[in-house]
Protein backbone atom coordinates (compact mmCIF):
# COMPACT_ATOMS: atom_id res chain seq x y z
CA UNK A 1 0.00 0.00 0.00
CA UNK A 2 1.00 3.38 -0.60
CA UNK A 3 2.86 4.67 2.50
CA UNK A 4 0.68 7.40 3.97
CA UNK A 5 -1.60 7.75 1.03
CA UNK A 6 -4.14 4.94 1.73
CA UNK A 7 -7.13 6.73 -0.10
CA UNK A 8 -4.96 6.86 -3.40
CA UNK A 9 -4.14 3.26 -2.68
CA UNK A 10 -7.11 1.34 -2.33
CA UNK A 11 -8.16 1.92 -6.05
CA UNK A 12 -5.03 0.65 -7.01
CA UNK A 13 -6.20 -2.44 -4.69
CA UNK A 14 -9.83 -2.50 -6.28
CA UNK A 15 -8.67 -2.30 -9.89
CA UNK A 16 -6.28 -4.92 -9.44
CA UNK A 17 -8.64 -7.18 -7.68
CA UNK A 18 -11.32 -6.74 -10.82
CA UNK A 19 -8.80 -7.73 -13.42
CA UNK A 20 -7.25 -11.07 -10.72
CA UNK A 21 -11.37 -11.99 -10.18
CA UNK A 22 -11.33 -12.36 -14.00
CA UNK A 23 -8.11 -14.40 -14.67
CA UNK A 24 -8.04 -16.29 -11.24
CA UNK A 25 -9.78 -19.75 -10.68
CA UNK A 26 -13.08 -18.24 -8.72
CA UNK A 27 -12.06 -20.04 -5.42
CA UNK A 28 -8.65 -19.76 -5.53
CA UNK A 29 -6.31 -19.21 -2.67
CA UNK A 30 -4.63 -15.79 -4.34
CA UNK A 31 -8.23 -14.67 -5.05
CA UNK A 32 -9.15 -14.79 -1.09
CA UNK A 33 -6.32 -13.41 -0.23
CA UNK A 34 -6.46 -10.61 -2.38
CA UNK A 35 -10.42 -10.02 -1.41
CA UNK A 36 -9.20 -9.92 2.29
CA UNK A 37 -6.39 -7.58 1.21
CA UNK A 38 -8.98 -5.12 -0.30
CA UNK A 39 -11.49 -5.26 2.51
CA UNK A 40 -8.66 -4.34 4.79
CA UNK A 41 -8.16 -1.19 2.89
CA UNK A 42 -11.14 -0.10 2.51
CA UNK A 43 -11.47 -1.09 6.77
CA UNK A 44 -8.21 1.08 6.81
CA UNK A 45 -9.87 4.45 5.63
CA UNK A 46 -12.75 3.82 7.41
CA UNK A 47 -15.24 2.81 4.51
CA UNK A 48 -16.73 -0.41 6.25
CA UNK A 49 -19.72 -0.33 3.75
CA UNK A 50 -17.53 -0.96 1.14
CA UNK A 51 -14.94 -3.65 3.44
CA UNK A 52 -18.07 -5.81 4.61
CA UNK A 53 -19.09 -7.67 1.13
CA UNK A 54 -15.55 -8.36 0.34
CA UNK A 55 -14.71 -9.39 3.86
CA UNK A 56 -17.58 -11.75 3.33
CA UNK A 57 -16.05 -12.67 -0.19
CA UNK A 58 -12.73 -13.43 1.32
CA UNK A 59 -14.47 -15.50 4.19
CA UNK A 60 -16.12 -17.73 1.44
CA UNK A 61 -13.50 -18.96 -0.57
CA UNK A 62 -11.02 -19.11 2.42
CA UNK A 63 -13.12 -21.73 4.09
CA UNK A 64 -13.73 -23.87 1.20
CA UNK A 65 -9.96 -24.09 0.93
CA UNK A 66 -8.70 -24.45 4.57
CA UNK A 67 -11.87 -25.69 6.85
CA UNK A 68 -14.03 -23.47 9.07
CA UNK A 69 -11.89 -23.73 11.91
CA UNK A 70 -8.55 -23.03 10.22
CA UNK A 71 -6.39 -20.29 11.64
CA UNK A 72 -6.79 -18.95 8.07
CA UNK A 73 -10.23 -18.70 8.59
CA UNK A 74 -10.03 -16.98 12.10
CA UNK A 75 -7.42 -14.22 10.34
CA UNK A 76 -10.44 -13.35 8.07
CA UNK A 77 -13.06 -13.26 10.50
CA UNK A 78 -11.15 -10.38 12.58
CA UNK A 79 -11.03 -8.61 10.18
CA UNK A 80 -15.17 -8.91 9.90
CA UNK A 81 -15.47 -8.27 13.64
CA UNK A 82 -13.63 -4.93 12.73
CA UNK A 83 -15.83 -4.52 9.93
CA UNK A 84 -19.13 -5.01 11.92
CA UNK A 85 -17.76 -2.85 15.08
CA UNK A 86 -16.88 -0.20 12.74
CA UNK A 87 -20.83 -0.53 11.41
CA UNK A 88 -22.01 -0.59 14.90
CA UNK A 89 -23.41 -4.15 13.98
CA UNK A 90 -21.99 -4.96 17.80
CA UNK A 91 -23.75 -8.24 17.97
CA UNK A 92 -22.46 -9.73 14.62
CA UNK A 93 -18.82 -8.78 15.82
CA UNK A 94 -19.62 -10.61 19.45
CA UNK A 95 -20.48 -13.21 16.88
CA UNK A 96 -17.21 -13.36 14.98
CA UNK A 97 -15.41 -12.91 18.36
CA UNK A 98 -17.05 -15.88 19.64
CA UNK A 99 -16.14 -17.94 16.66
CA UNK A 100 -12.25 -17.11 16.54
CA UNK A 101 -12.03 -17.84 20.04
CA UNK A 102 -12.82 -21.87 19.61
CA UNK A 103 -10.40 -21.74 17.01
CA UNK A 104 -7.67 -20.42 19.01
CA UNK A 105 -8.48 -22.67 21.96
CA UNK A 106 -8.17 -25.46 20.25
CA UNK A 107 -4.79 -24.81 18.50
CA UNK A 108 -3.47 -23.44 21.41
CA UNK A 109 -2.64 -19.64 20.13
CA UNK A 110 -2.77 -18.31 23.46
CA UNK A 111 -1.46 -14.62 22.79
CA UNK A 112 -4.12 -14.60 19.75
CA UNK A 113 -6.78 -15.44 22.29
CA UNK A 114 -5.79 -13.25 24.75
CA UNK A 115 -5.94 -10.57 22.18
CA UNK A 116 -9.60 -11.53 20.82
CA UNK A 117 -11.04 -11.62 23.96
CA UNK A 118 -9.85 -8.28 24.84
CA UNK A 119 -11.79 -7.32 21.47
CA UNK A 120 -14.56 -9.17 22.46
CA UNK A 121 -14.55 -7.37 26.22
CA UNK A 122 -14.34 -4.09 24.66
CA UNK A 123 -17.67 -4.96 22.29
CA UNK A 124 -18.79 -5.91 25.55
CA UNK A 125 -18.39 -2.48 26.64
CA UNK A 126 -20.15 -0.80 23.46
CA UNK A 127 -23.26 -3.30 24.04
CA UNK A 128 -23.31 -2.25 27.60
CA UNK A 129 -22.30 -5.40 29.38
CA UNK A 130 -19.66 -4.47 31.40
CA UNK A 131 -19.97 -6.70 33.81
CA UNK A 132 -19.23 -9.63 31.34
CA UNK A 133 -16.58 -7.85 29.67
CA UNK A 134 -14.50 -7.56 32.80
CA UNK A 135 -15.03 -11.51 33.38
CA UNK A 136 -13.59 -11.70 30.02
CA UNK A 137 -10.82 -9.33 30.98
CA UNK A 138 -9.67 -11.38 34.03
CA UNK A 139 -9.69 -14.31 32.06
CA UNK A 140 -6.77 -12.76 30.36
CA UNK A 141 -4.84 -11.74 33.36
CA UNK A 142 -5.35 -15.31 34.53
CA UNK A 143 -3.83 -16.60 30.99
CA UNK A 144 -1.50 -14.15 30.45
CA UNK A 145 2.66 -13.42 31.54
CA UNK A 146 3.32 -10.56 34.27
CA UNK A 147 4.82 -8.00 31.97
CA UNK A 148 2.78 -8.88 28.92
CA UNK A 149 1.55 -6.94 26.40
CA UNK A 150 -1.55 -8.32 26.32
CA UNK A 151 -2.31 -8.00 30.22
CA UNK A 152 -1.16 -3.80 29.83
CA UNK A 153 -4.13 -3.89 27.26
CA UNK A 154 -6.59 -5.33 29.24
CA UNK A 155 -5.65 -3.40 32.34
CA UNK A 156 -6.44 -0.37 29.66
CA UNK A 157 -9.93 -1.86 29.09
CA UNK A 158 -10.43 -2.44 32.28
CA UNK A 159 -10.09 0.97 33.22
CA UNK A 160 -12.54 2.06 30.49
CA UNK A 161 -15.08 0.00 32.14
CA UNK A 162 -14.41 1.79 35.64
CA UNK A 163 -14.13 5.24 34.11
CA UNK A 164 -17.92 4.70 32.81
CA UNK A 165 -18.58 3.41 36.44
CA UNK A 166 -16.91 6.80 37.91
CA UNK A 167 -14.63 4.84 39.87
CA UNK A 168 -11.79 7.38 38.56
CA UNK A 169 -9.37 6.38 41.08
CA UNK A 170 -9.52 2.41 40.18
CA UNK A 171 -9.37 2.90 36.79
CA UNK A 172 -5.99 5.36 36.98
CA UNK A 173 -4.48 2.80 38.71
CA UNK A 174 -5.30 0.62 36.12
CA UNK A 175 -3.46 3.18 33.73
CA UNK A 176 -0.65 3.47 36.03
CA UNK A 177 0.09 -0.06 35.34
CA UNK A 178 -1.03 -0.24 32.05
CA UNK A 179 1.73 2.44 31.40
CA UNK A 180 4.45 0.62 33.52
CA UNK A 181 4.54 -2.47 30.97
CA UNK A 182 4.35 -0.54 28.19
CA UNK A 183 6.89 1.54 28.74
CA UNK A 184 9.09 -0.85 29.45
CA UNK A 185 8.11 -3.20 26.72
CA UNK A 186 10.89 -2.50 23.93
CA UNK A 187 9.75 -5.52 21.71
CA UNK A 188 6.05 -4.60 21.20
CA UNK A 189 5.50 -2.90 17.90
CA UNK A 190 5.40 1.00 17.36
CA UNK A 191 2.09 1.59 16.08
CA UNK A 192 0.68 -0.74 19.22
CA UNK A 193 2.60 1.35 21.82
CA UNK A 194 0.86 4.49 20.13
CA UNK A 195 -2.12 3.27 19.43
CA UNK A 196 -2.07 2.33 23.42
CA UNK A 197 -0.64 5.44 24.49
CA UNK A 198 -3.42 7.68 22.87
CA UNK A 199 -6.44 5.27 24.08
CA UNK A 200 -4.84 5.91 27.92
CA UNK A 201 -4.30 9.34 26.66
CA UNK A 202 -7.96 9.58 25.71
CA UNK A 203 -9.27 8.14 29.47
CA UNK A 204 -7.33 10.10 31.31
CA UNK A 205 -8.90 13.33 29.05
CA UNK A 206 -12.09 12.04 29.61
CA UNK A 207 -11.19 12.21 33.59
CA UNK A 208 -10.15 15.93 33.25
CA UNK A 209 -6.33 14.96 33.16
CA UNK A 210 -5.67 16.84 30.31
CA UNK A 211 -1.78 17.45 31.00
CA UNK A 212 -0.90 13.88 31.25
CA UNK A 213 -3.27 12.76 28.28
CA UNK A 214 -1.04 15.56 26.36
CA UNK A 215 1.75 14.07 27.48
CA UNK A 216 1.04 10.63 26.61
CA UNK A 217 -0.35 12.33 22.87
CA UNK A 218 3.35 13.73 22.90
CA UNK A 219 4.77 10.30 23.33
CA UNK A 220 2.90 8.58 20.47
CA UNK A 221 3.37 10.83 18.14
CA UNK A 222 7.45 10.97 19.13
CA UNK A 223 6.91 6.87 18.22
CA UNK A 224 4.95 7.50 14.96
CA UNK A 225 7.50 9.81 13.40
CA UNK A 226 9.35 6.59 12.46
CA UNK A 227 6.48 4.84 11.65
CA UNK A 228 5.71 6.30 8.11
CA UNK A 229 2.92 3.48 7.62
CA UNK A 230 1.04 4.80 10.58
CA UNK A 231 0.42 8.15 8.96
CA UNK A 232 -3.41 7.79 9.75
CA UNK A 233 -2.95 7.14 13.62
CA UNK A 234 -0.59 10.02 13.69
CA UNK A 235 -3.27 12.11 12.07
CA UNK A 236 -5.97 11.43 14.26
CA UNK A 237 -3.63 12.19 17.62
CA UNK A 238 -2.18 15.17 16.08
CA UNK A 239 -6.17 16.20 15.48
CA UNK A 240 -6.95 15.38 19.10
CA UNK A 241 -4.30 17.00 20.40
CA UNK A 242 -4.50 20.41 18.56
CA UNK A 243 -8.63 19.99 19.92
CA UNK A 244 -7.32 19.38 23.63
CA UNK A 245 -5.17 22.76 23.30
CA UNK A 246 -7.97 24.86 21.76
CA UNK A 247 -10.08 24.15 25.06
CA UNK A 248 -7.38 24.30 27.29
CA UNK A 249 -6.21 27.77 25.69
CA UNK A 250 -3.41 27.90 24.53
CA UNK A 251 -4.26 27.85 21.16
CA UNK A 252 -1.34 29.53 19.25
CA UNK A 253 0.39 25.89 20.40
CA UNK A 254 -2.32 23.50 19.29
CA UNK A 255 -2.40 25.72 15.49
CA UNK A 256 0.64 23.34 14.63
CA UNK A 257 -0.84 19.96 15.48
CA UNK A 258 -3.99 21.11 13.88
CA UNK A 259 -1.95 21.93 10.49
CA UNK A 260 -0.38 18.43 10.64
CA UNK A 261 -3.69 16.40 11.30
CA UNK A 262 -5.13 18.59 7.87
CA UNK A 263 -1.68 17.34 5.86
CA UNK A 264 -1.73 13.63 7.27
CA UNK A 265 -5.57 13.04 7.52
CA UNK A 266 -6.23 14.50 3.80
CA UNK A 267 -3.13 12.13 2.44
CA UNK A 268 -4.45 8.81 4.44
CA UNK A 269 -8.30 9.38 3.71
CA UNK A 270 -8.66 11.47 1.07
CA UNK A 271 -10.61 14.90 0.88
CA UNK A 272 -13.86 13.95 2.20
CA UNK A 273 -13.37 12.34 5.16
CA UNK A 274 -15.17 13.35 8.19
CA UNK A 275 -12.21 13.29 10.74
CA UNK A 276 -10.35 15.93 8.37
CA UNK A 277 -14.04 17.89 8.63
CA UNK A 278 -13.40 18.18 12.08
CA UNK A 279 -9.70 18.85 12.11
CA UNK A 280 -10.80 22.03 9.52
CA UNK A 281 -13.17 22.86 11.72
CA UNK A 282 -11.31 23.70 14.76
CA UNK A 283 -8.47 24.90 12.65
CA UNK A 284 -10.96 27.61 11.53
CA UNK A 285 -11.72 28.20 14.77
CA UNK A 286 -8.34 28.62 16.23
CA UNK A 287 -7.68 31.02 13.15
CA UNK A 288 -10.99 33.11 14.60
CA UNK A 289 -9.59 33.01 18.30
CA UNK A 290 -6.29 34.18 16.82
CA UNK A 291 -7.78 37.31 14.60
CA UNK A 292 -6.63 36.02 11.34
CA UNK A 293 -10.35 35.96 10.25
CA UNK A 294 -9.35 35.24 6.35
CA UNK A 295 -8.04 32.10 7.05
CA UNK A 296 -10.71 31.50 9.86
CA UNK A 297 -13.10 31.68 6.68
CA UNK A 298 -10.99 28.98 4.45
CA UNK A 299 -10.92 26.44 6.94
CA UNK A 300 -14.36 26.50 8.31
CA UNK A 301 -15.93 26.76 4.92
CA UNK A 302 -14.13 23.77 4.59
CA UNK A 303 -15.17 22.07 7.00
CA UNK A 304 -18.81 23.07 6.47
CA UNK A 305 -18.51 21.11 3.26
CA UNK A 306 -17.80 18.17 4.67
CA UNK A 307 -19.31 17.96 8.20
CA UNK A 308 -22.34 18.80 6.46
CA UNK A 309 -22.24 16.22 3.82
CA UNK A 310 -21.76 13.91 6.15
CA UNK A 311 -23.88 14.46 9.47
CA UNK A 312 -26.03 16.79 7.93
CA UNK A 313 -27.04 20.49 8.52
CA UNK A 314 -29.29 19.99 12.15
CA UNK A 315 -26.01 18.40 13.42
CA UNK A 316 -24.53 20.30 16.40
CA UNK A 317 -20.91 20.50 14.31
CA UNK A 318 -22.64 22.10 11.41
CA UNK A 319 -24.34 24.34 13.51
CA UNK A 320 -21.55 25.16 15.33
CA UNK A 321 -19.52 25.94 11.90
CA UNK A 322 -22.03 28.13 10.76
CA UNK A 323 -22.44 30.35 14.15
CA UNK A 324 -18.03 30.25 13.55
CA UNK A 325 -18.61 31.34 9.69
CA UNK A 326 -21.47 34.22 11.05
CA UNK A 327 -18.43 35.55 13.70
CA UNK A 328 -15.64 35.23 11.51
CA UNK A 329 -17.99 37.90 8.97
CA UNK A 330 -19.06 40.20 11.23
CA UNK A 331 -15.23 40.71 12.70
CA UNK A 332 -14.99 41.45 8.95
CA UNK A 333 -17.46 43.98 8.77
CA UNK A 334 -19.27 41.64 6.07
CA UNK A 335 -22.34 41.86 7.70
CA UNK A 336 -24.56 40.36 4.77
CA UNK A 337 -22.67 37.20 4.82
CA UNK A 338 -22.80 37.33 8.76
CA UNK A 339 -26.25 37.63 8.75
CA UNK A 340 -27.04 35.07 5.62
CA UNK A 341 -24.97 32.06 7.99
CA UNK A 342 -26.57 33.44 11.60
CA UNK A 343 -30.29 33.25 9.93
CA UNK A 344 -28.54 29.15 8.23
CA UNK A 345 -28.17 28.86 12.64
CA UNK A 346 -31.22 29.92 13.31
CA UNK A 347 -33.22 27.60 10.68
CA UNK A 348 -30.89 24.45 11.87
CA UNK A 349 -32.46 25.22 15.46
CA UNK A 350 -36.03 25.06 14.32
CA UNK A 351 -35.68 21.81 12.45
CA UNK A 352 -33.65 19.53 14.71
CA UNK A 353 -35.14 17.31 17.01
CA UNK A 354 -33.60 17.87 20.40
CA UNK A 355 -35.49 20.88 22.57
CA UNK A 356 -33.15 24.06 21.68
CA UNK A 357 -35.37 26.68 22.80
CA UNK A 358 -32.47 28.41 24.66
CA UNK A 359 -29.84 28.26 21.50
CA UNK A 360 -32.70 29.55 19.17
CA UNK A 361 -33.22 32.65 21.73
CA UNK A 362 -29.17 33.37 21.56
CA UNK A 363 -29.13 33.27 17.81
CA UNK A 364 -31.97 35.32 17.29
CA UNK A 365 -30.39 37.64 19.68
CA UNK A 366 -26.80 37.27 17.67
CA UNK A 367 -28.68 38.14 14.52
CA UNK A 368 -30.18 41.36 16.10
CA UNK A 369 -26.70 42.07 17.06
CA UNK A 370 -25.44 41.55 13.30
CA UNK A 371 -28.53 44.08 12.09
CA UNK A 372 -27.67 46.72 14.75
CA UNK A 373 -24.00 46.52 13.77
CA UNK A 374 -25.09 46.44 9.73
CA UNK A 375 -26.71 49.89 10.62
CA UNK A 376 -23.67 51.20 12.06
CA UNK A 377 -24.45 50.69 16.44
CA UNK A 378 -21.58 51.46 18.86
CA UNK A 379 -24.06 49.34 21.63
CA UNK A 380 -24.21 46.22 19.10
CA UNK A 381 -22.29 43.31 21.18
CA UNK A 382 -21.09 40.54 18.49
CA UNK A 383 -19.87 37.65 18.56
CA UNK A 384 -20.07 34.67 20.36
CA UNK A 385 -17.74 32.42 21.69
CA UNK A 386 -15.64 31.25 18.69
CA UNK A 387 -14.38 28.16 20.63
CA UNK A 388 -15.32 24.75 22.17
CA UNK A 389 -16.43 24.54 25.39
CA UNK A 390 -14.09 22.82 27.87
CA UNK A 391 -15.11 19.56 28.96
CA UNK A 392 -16.98 18.92 32.09
CA UNK A 393 -14.71 18.73 35.37
CA UNK A 394 -15.35 15.00 36.64
CA UNK A 395 -13.38 15.20 39.45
Amino acid sequence: MAVGRRWDAVGDLQRALELKSRCLEQGSEELGETYRVVAEAYAGVLDFDKALPLCLKALEIVEGRFGEESAEVAKVRRLLMVVYTGLGHNVEALEQIELIRVVYERLGLNVELSQVEIDGANVRILLGRSEEAMNELKRVMQRSDKESEERALAYVTMAKILSYEERFGDSKRCLDIARGIIDTKDSMNPGRVAEAYAEISMLYESMTEFEMSLSLMKKALVILESASEMQHIEGSISARMGWLLLVTKRVAEGVPYLERAVDKLKNCFGPQHFGLGFAYKHLGQAYLDMDQHQSAVKFLTLAKDIINATFGPTHEDSIDINQSLANAYGLMGSYKLAMDFQEQVIDAYKTCDIDSSEELREAHRLLEQLRKKAQGSPSAVFPANALPLLPENNN
